[in-house]
């Protein structure tokens, strides 16, 4: 079945109400996305399409995130969607990377939410992206705009958490609370994250030794590098190398 067809089949089953998806056309600064339980992509609006290199309908319908986004990215997308679709319950304006104009990784603000069949049964879910603005905020968001700033600066150095508490203005026990309400996660789950993707794209546009991209992201030794690398991708640094630069 063509992605066409498989999108029509989808919009079908959905209730009436999810066919406000056309007015996500006329948002600027707006992308919006619907996925089936499967993860495929059933509609997204031309900004999206565009930002992902797919403005053809016939090159994005049916197709996933890993067609598009780096691969150290989609399993966190995946988790997103899979809480979604098992809760029914929305994510709203979390603070994840996603790609900008010239497809570097940037922070937008992603709200997902369950799309429901005719028989109330979640077999979808929605998206809408915006860029994370630098102007006021809420208090949740600003925090943890200031903590990704303030660790993506630090990479080479150690991070704790009344590090970056301290950094930002609020306690340990605040700066918890707010980062794992805007991004999901803890400060140090973000240190991990920050450093994981910043050694990714390193991994995929230089022949430095493991090791050397180890040290110059603030992991202890090549050992720890490769773990939580692999945990967070899926990979390992080796296996992602190869996969970016083909050899």
């Amino acid at each position: 079945m063509s992605g066409q067809a498989l999108s029509r089949k989808f919009l079908a089953s959905i209730s009436e109400k999810s066919h406000i998806f056309a007015l996500f056309e006329h948002l600027p600064g707006v992308f919006f996305l619907v996925k089936d339980a499967q993860g495929r992509f059933m509609g997204g609006n031309r900004a999206l399409r565009e930002r992902l290199g797919a403005p053809d309908p016939d090159d994005f319908l049916g197709k996933t995130d890993a067609d598009f986004v780096p691969d150290h990215l989609v399993r966190a997308f995946q988790d997103d969607d899979a809480l979604v679709l098992r809760s029914g319950r929305p994510i709203v304006n979390r603070l994840e990377s996603w790609l900008d104009e010239q497809r570097q990784l940037q922070w937008f603000l992603t709200s997902k939410l369950p799309v429901f069949g005719r028989d109330g049964r979640a077999i979808g879910v929605m998206a809408v992206i915006r860029r994370q603005e630098g102007g006021p905020s809420s208090p949740i968001t600003g925090v943890a705009a200031a903590a990704v700033a303030y660790v993506r600066a630090h990479l080479r150095e150690p991070l704790s958490t009344g590090t970056i508490a301290k950094a930002v203005g609020v306690s340990e026990r605040n700066l918890h609370r707010k980062l794992v309400g805007a991004l999901g996660f803890t400060p140090h789950e973000l240190v991990l994250r920050e450093r994981t993707e910043a050694a990714a794209r390193r991994l995929a546009d230089s022949a430095d030794p493991l090791a050397d991209i180890a040290a110059e992201h603030g992991f202890c030794d090549q050992s720890a590098f490769t773990k939580q690398f692999r945990r967070r991708t899926g990979l390992t640094p080796r296996s992602f190398r190869i996969r970016h630069q083909g050899g």
